[in-house]
């Protein structure tokens, strides 16, 4: 049997329409639509533009329409922990806040009277970041209290984007994991820890899981776009656990590092592990493709080098990510690295300059050049790659012998 199907994958800094057509044996892909994905930055708070990446949707649908072929089935993914909100009548409340936004900065402390840090992680086994919905959604109890209050739903990214093409609300296992707010046990909400923490539970959905097919395409989408009878299939919306499920991983020996905007690396497992030293070495349980476990460490990937290049760019220099890659290779042994999880690197008003700051802290001296900034970023990538893949063989108890790379970091040699 062979079917066409259309890919939507959004990513932090672009996004792209794929189609997949299957004839039975083989999938071929082509590349329909590719669009920038800018976070809008207004009265010092980071959105991301959804309208604007609903319209580049229907453009690419358009495109699809015009090849003139059957397509059965759309499937969205996108980075995890963000969301929107709906009101009583299936409106959007406002766009949704980026995950780099600064608004979570201390909410920590002002959660541990209702649970600790220990608590919550062995409540979801997600590790603790301050962008994790959880810290977000309690943020929102007093930035934006009247939305938070009013909402009618809660849809992370990829729900939203389904929403919006199908007019269907429920909420996707494996992203609705990265909220840090869902049991990896019972694969549901864990509606004790919401109460625990004050959360509401009325505007969470149902969860589905990966491959559950939620409804059609709207009429107005279908006479806009010219796609009929078309099937929105609820993915693995989370880009990761979608990455994971392509990656050709052999056996318990390998692990995948997925290497974008930011860098994941972990193995698939069957069950959680949930332990001190799981949570200690920052690892976190996250939703597979198939009701696994994606079980991994996150680190700020090629996100410094992009937000690099952009400043270069501004600076009027034509700056390519091979010129980056060649100017690097000539000063990758000077000794400059940075440690990428810094918050210093989440969002600064000049990249270079806090790679160059904190390398001075580290008493490296002050890189400044391209080449020399460029450098740290991937020496002190390499340098969290190697611990994270010590900590995994130490908290899985297995050797790993290969490392299956995936994403856009397997363009960059260098890497």
């Amino acid at each position: 049997m062979s079917c066409n199907c259309l890919a939507l994958d959004f990513g932090a800094s672009s996004g792209r329409i794929m189609l997949g057509k299957y004839d039975g044996e083989r999938i071929d892909l082509l590349e329909i639509h590719r669009f920038p994905n800018e976070p809008v930055v207004l009265h010092k708070r980071v959105y991301w533009d959804f309208l604007r990446l609903m319209h580049e949707v229907k453009i690419g649908l358009k495109k699809a329409s015009n090849l003139n072929i059957k397509i059965h089935g759309i499937g969205v993914t996108t980075w995890g922990v963000d969301y929107g909100f709906l009101d009583k009548s299936g409106n959007l409340m406002q766009n949704p806040i980026h995950y780099r936004d600064n608004r979570t900065y201390g909410i920590l402390e002002k959660i541990e009277e209702f649970a600790s840090k220990e608590d919550i992680y062995k409540s979801t086994g997600i590790q603790y970041m301050n962008l994790n919905t959880l810290y977000q959604l309690i943020s929102d109890k007093e930035i934006r209290y009247d939305i938070y209050e009013k909402a009618e739903n809660f849809l992370m990214m990829p729900d939203l984007f389904n929403y919006f093409l199908c007019k269907i609300k429920k909420n996707e296992y494996t992203e609705a994991t990265t909220s840090q707010l869902l049991d990896p046990h019972t694969k549901n909400w864990d509606y004790e820890l919401m109460d625990r923490l004050k959360i509401r539970k009325d505007m969470f959905c149902e969860i589905v899981m990966p491959a559950t097919v939620i409804g059609k395409l709207t009429d107005e989408l279908e006479e806009e776009t010219g796609l009929y009878d078309v099937n929105v299939i609820s993915v693995a919306g989370h880009d990761t656990a979608s990455a994971v499920a392509g990656a050709p991983i052999d056996d318990e020996n390998s692990a995948f590092l997925s290497s974008g905007t930011w860098s994941l690396i972990g193995k698939e497992l069957k069950e959680a592990i949930i332990s001190d030293e799981a949570m200690e070495s920052g690892f976190t349980n996250e939703g597979g493709a198939e009701g696994t476990i994606t079980y991994l460490k996150n680190i700020t990937g090629l996100w410094i080098l992009q937000q690099l290049k952009k400043q270069w760019e501004a600076l009027g220099e034509d700056v390519t990510f091979q010129s980056i890659i060649e100017a690097s290779r000539c000063e990758i042994d000077k000794g400059f690295s940075i440690d990428p999880n810094s918050e210093e690197f989440s969002f600064p008003k000049d990249m270079g300059e806090a790679i160059s700051n904190h390398c001075e802290k580290k008493g490296q001296g002050k890189p400044k050049t391209l080449g020399e900034l460029a450098s740290a970023v991937y020496n002190g990538l390499a340098s969290q790659y190697k611990t994270a893949v010590l900590d995994l063989e130490k908290t899985t108890k297995t050797k790993i012998n290969t490392i299956n790379m995936v994403g856009g970091g397997v363009q960059d040699e260098l890497l």
